[in-house]
C-alpha cells in the first residue's frame, strides 16, 4: 500500500504526465455522458421498458458491450467507435492488396496522414450505410420509442449518429495526441468495463439464490477469471524472443553450437487482429439479418457450438494470416545477413529465411488456438451456469482489448516515471505491452 500510495505521489509530481492524465479523463467523461444523450424524437422510457423486458444476450448483446450501453440506449454515440474500426480493418486490408496504399504505409508520417484521412471519410460512408439499418432494427421496431416516425426524424437521426461517431473518433485522436494511450483502445475499453460492476454484482445476487451454489462458487468463478487474465496478459505480451535452441528443437534440428542466441519472434505476433477481423465477419450476418429483418441463423446464437467453432476457426485462419503479413521470413534473412548477424549452423540468405519460417509456423499453431480458446471462453462459461454479462469478461475480445490496454497505458506511464528517475510501476521488471497496437493508425 505504501509503494502504491508513493507511485501515485511520484506520478503526480511529473506536470506532463499529470495534465496528459487529466486530459484523458475529462475526455473519457465526455464520452460516457454523450453515451447517455437520447436521439432526439426517442421516447426513452418506452426504450428502457422494452429492454428491460427483452434483454439481449446474443450478437446485439456483444455489439451493445463494446458501444458501453449507447448502442441499447439509442444515444447519440449509439454506433460508438465500431463505424470506425470496421474503417480502419477496410484501410488495412487494403494496404495488404493495393499497391497504392502499400505506397503511402512506406512513406512514413506523410503517409500515415493520408491513410487516416482515408479511414475517417471511410468511416463516415459506413457510418451512413449502418446508421439506417441501426435505426430500423434497434429503435424503430421498438413500441412507443418513436413519437413521430417522419421522414425528417429519419434524417435528423442518421444525421446525428453520423456526427458522433466522427466526434467520439476525434475524442480518440485527441486522447492519444494530448492524453496517455491509444486514445480509440481506451474508449473501447471504457465503454467495455463499464458494465463490469452490474455484471459481478447480477452474478453475485444469482449466486445468492436457493439455486445459484453460494458464496463458494463465486468465489471460484472469481479465481477462475483471474487465472484467465493472467493467461491473456501472457498471451497478449507473446514471447518477445526465440531461443535458437529452441527453434531448432522445434523443427528437429538437433545440431547447436556457439553461445545462446534468440531470435526476435513471437509466439503471438498477431496480438488480438485475429480475434477483431473473425468478429467483423461474424457480425455480418447479423447485420443482414437486421436489414431483412431475417434470423441471422447460427450467426446470432453467439453462444452456440457452430457460431463459436466457425469464429474459433477463424481466429486460427486469421492467425496465420496476420502473422504471414508482419513477418517476411526473407527480408528478416537479409537484415540478419546485412548486418552481420547469423543463426548458427544456417546458412545466411535462403537457408536462413526457411528456418524462420517453418519456426514461425509451428510457434504460431499453440498461439492461434490458445487465442481462440480465449475468444470463446464466454461461451464455455454459459455452460457452467456464470451470467451472460459476467461471462463475457472470461474471455474474448472484451478480456484481450481489456488486458492489451491496460498494458499498453501502464507501459506509457511508467516510462514517464523512469525518464524522471522514478521507480517504475512493478519491482519484478518492466511492463511490457502489446507491441502489435490494436489501432496502429489512430
Amino acid at each position: 500500500m505504501k509503494r502504491i500510495i508513493e507511485t501515485i505521489q511520484n506520478i503526480w509530481k511529473i506536470e506532463e504526465l499529470r495534465n496528459r492524465i487529466m486530459v484523458t479523463l475529462l475526455f473519457v467523461a465526455v464520452y460516457r455522458l454523450g453515451s447517455y444523450v437520447v436521439l432526439p424524437g426517442v421516447n426513452s422510457i418506452a426504450l428502457n421498458e422494452y429492454r428491460a423486458a427483452n434483454a439481449q444476450s446474443g450478437i446485439i448483446g456483444l455489439i451493445n458491450i463494446f458501444a458501453g450501453g449507447a448502442f441499447s440506449r439509442a444515444s447519440i454515440f449509439g454506433l460508438g467507435i465500431m463505424p470506425y474500426i470496421t474503417a480502419s480493418i477496410i484501410i488495412q486490408l487494403l494496404g495488404m492488396a493495393i499497391p497504392y496504399f502499400q505506397k503511402l504505409q512506406r512513406e512514413g508520417e506523410s503517409g500515415r496522414k493520408k491513410l487516416n484521412q482515408y479511414t475517417r471519410l471511410l468511416t463516415i460512408a459506413v457510418t451512413a450505410v449502418q446508421a439506417p439499418g441501426y435505426l430500423a432494427s434497434q429503435v424503430y421496431t421498438v413500441p412507443g420509442a418513436v413519437t413521430n416516425p417522419s421522414t425528417l426524424w429519419w434524417f435528423q437521426s442518421i444525421v446525428v449518429l453520423v456526427t458522433g461517431t466522427m466526434f467520439v473518433m476525434w475524442l480518440g485522436e485527441r486522447i492519444t495526441d494530448r492524453g496517455i494511450g491509444n486514445g480509440i483502445s481506451l474508449i473501447i475499453m471504457v465503454g467495455i468495463i463499464s458494465r463490469l460492476p452490474f455484471a459481478i454484482i447480477a452474478e453475485f445476487v444469482s449466486r445468492l439464490e436457493s439455486q445459484g451454489g453460494g458464496l463458494i462458487i463465486f468465489l471460484l468463478e472469481i479465481v477462475f477469471l483471474l487465472l484467465v487474465i493472467m493467461g491473456s496478459i501472457m498471451l497478449v505480451q507473446g514471447t518477445r524472443r526465440i531461443p535458437v535452441q529452441f527453434a531448432k528443437k522445434i523443427i528437429g534440428n538437433k545440431q547447436y553450437g556457439g553461445v545462446r542466441q534468440y531470435i526476435p519472434l513471437k509466439v503471438n505476433t498477431a496480438g488480438v487482429m485475429p480475434i477483431i477481423f473473425a468478429q467483423a465477419i461474424m457480425f455480418i450476418p447479423a447485420a443482414i439479418a437486421g436489414y431483412t429483418q431475417g434470423t441471422g441463423g447460427i450467426f446470432t446464437e453467439r453462444y452456440g457450438f457452430w457460431y463459436n467453432f466457425i469464429f474459433g476457426l477463424l481466429i486460427i485462419l486469421f492467425t496465420y494470416f496476420y502473422t504471414a503479413i508482419m513477418v517476411n521470413p526473407t527480408q528478416l534473412a537479409d537484415d540478419l545477413k546485412r548486418n552481420g548477424g547469423f543463426i548458427p549452423g544456417i546458412k545466411p540468405g535462403k537457408k536462413t529465411a526457411e528456418f524462420i519460417d517453418q519456426v514461425m509456423s509451428r510457434i504460431t499453431l499453440p498461439g492461434a488456438i490458445f487465442l481462440a480458446i480465449v475468444a470463446i471462453l464466454p461461451s464455455i462459461a454459459i455452460q457452467f451456469g456464470v451470467n451472460s454479462a459476467f461471462a463475457d469478461f472470461y474471455g474474448g475480445t472484451s478480456l484481450l482489448i481489456l488486458v492489451g490496454v491496460i498494458l499498453d497505458t501502464l507501459q506509457q506511464i511508467e516510462t514517464y516515471l523512469l525518464n524522471r528517475h522514478y521507480e517504475g510501476l512493478m519491482k519484478s521488471g518492466r511492463i511490457k505491452g502489446r507491441g502489435t497496437a490494436m489501432m496502429q493508425q489512430a
